[in-house]
């Protein structure tokens, strides 16, 4: 079942990828107003929405599958998700205004909603295949120190995984403002005092354009999700690792070993293998199309217009996109690091 679902969402993800493409370099799908549905811009729209809801279908179906998890992680995807919730109301309602880059302007009740429960969805849903990320970097690139050629990542493998570590904690950091203040250049102002100045002389113009910087961001959002893509493989090689990590431990552990426990979990780390590459695929398809959806110019889009009227609903629906994108990768980066530190700490471990 999870083999045709990953197969299904592999095709029409690099459809509306495609699309997004073409569309934003190349200008094939152009837009000739002559309808609605006669619109160029349908084609990348309904794929990206579609893909979005084939990988949120999916990642519901494995939260709640019974023997894919344990009780006590469903109960944390939970309250990850109702804190998801709550943050998604704190951003897209503005209450702190300068601690994160976002200009969604006013939003309405219902559009407060909507973003609050897409990010909570994020939040929890993305809890389970977090902490499995984090099991393949800790055993992947040997921090358990087992010197074992058997499990070992191999130096491109390792170099992948550490690759999308760093990018996606550096990308999550470029929306909050004090990092974001630091890379971008102010322009002077001849009424600031000479303190100001100093002062912005010192932090402020050492930084990019505000141009530039907002490219710089959306860039290394699609590094990301690349190289999130290009991590599944090795990711799900150090997925079954672990089952062989198992098994030796057990084997030399005791003069005695217990090798029953070995086998189920050998067993059962190829049996949920297509569930696993779904939860490692998903969070890079999710970021990949979130920010295609953001680079879509809907001004000229007849939806829109019906819709919103006079309100610039272009510039929203890119800072949602770009927010969902983000949040992605925000939730993805700290469930990770939490659980590194947890591993580091000996609270979690693998076995």
């Amino acid at each position: 079942m999870y083999f045709t679902e990953y197969n299904s969402l592999f095709v029409i993800s690099f459809l509306a990828v495609s699309c997004f493409l073409l569309d934003k370099y190349f200008g094939i799908i152009e837009d000739n107003s002559h309808g609605v549905l006669s619109n160029g811009l349908m084609f990348p729209i309904v794929l990206g929405f579609i893909a979005l809801c084939k990988v949120f279908v999916a990642l519901g179906k494995i939260s709640i599958e019974r023997s894919a998890s344990k009780e006590s992680e469903k109960r944390l995807s939970l309250i990850f998700g109702v804190l998801g919730f709550v943050f998604g109301i704190i951003i897209s309602a503005g209450v702190f205004p300068k601690g994160f880059d976002f200009q969604l302007g006013s939003v309405d009740a219902f559009c407060c909603i909507v973003i609050s429960f897409s990010m909570a969805c994020i939040g929890g849903f993305l809890y389970m295949p977090a902490g499995r990320s984090a099991r393949s970097f800790w055993v992947g690139t040997d921090q358990i120190r087992s010197n074992l050629s058997i499990i070992s990542c191999g130096w491109f493998g390792r170099m992948i995984l550490y690759a999308n570590y760093i990018v996606s904690v550096f990308t999550s950091l470029l929306w909050i403002h004090p990092l974001a203040e630091v890379l971008v250049k102010r322009s002077g102002d001849p009424g600031t005092s000479g303190s100001s100045q100093s002062q912005s002389g010192l932090v402020g113009n050492v930084g990019m354009l505000s141009d530039d910087f907002a490219k710089f961001r959306v860039l290394c959002l699609l590094l990301s999700g690349l190289l999130q893509a290009m991590a599944v493989r090795p990711n799900l090689q150090m997925f079954l690792n672990e089952a062989v990590l198992s098994w030796y431990q057990r084997l030399h552990g005791s003069k005695t070993p217990d090798l029953d426990f070995s086998r189920a979990k050998m067993f059962l780390h190829n049996h949920y293998l297509c569930l696993v590459a779904l939860q490692f695929l998903a969070p890079s398809v999710l970021v990949i199309l979130f920010l295609g959806l953001s680079q879509i110019d809907l001004s000229s889009f007849a939806v829109s217009q019906l819709v919103c009227g006079s309100l610039p609903c272009s510039d929203f629906i890119k800072q949602v996109g770009l927010l969902m994108s983000w949040w992605v990768l925000f939730v993805w980066s700290g469930f990770t690091s939490a659980s590194l530190v947890f591993y580091r700490r000996g609270v979690l471990y693998v076995s």
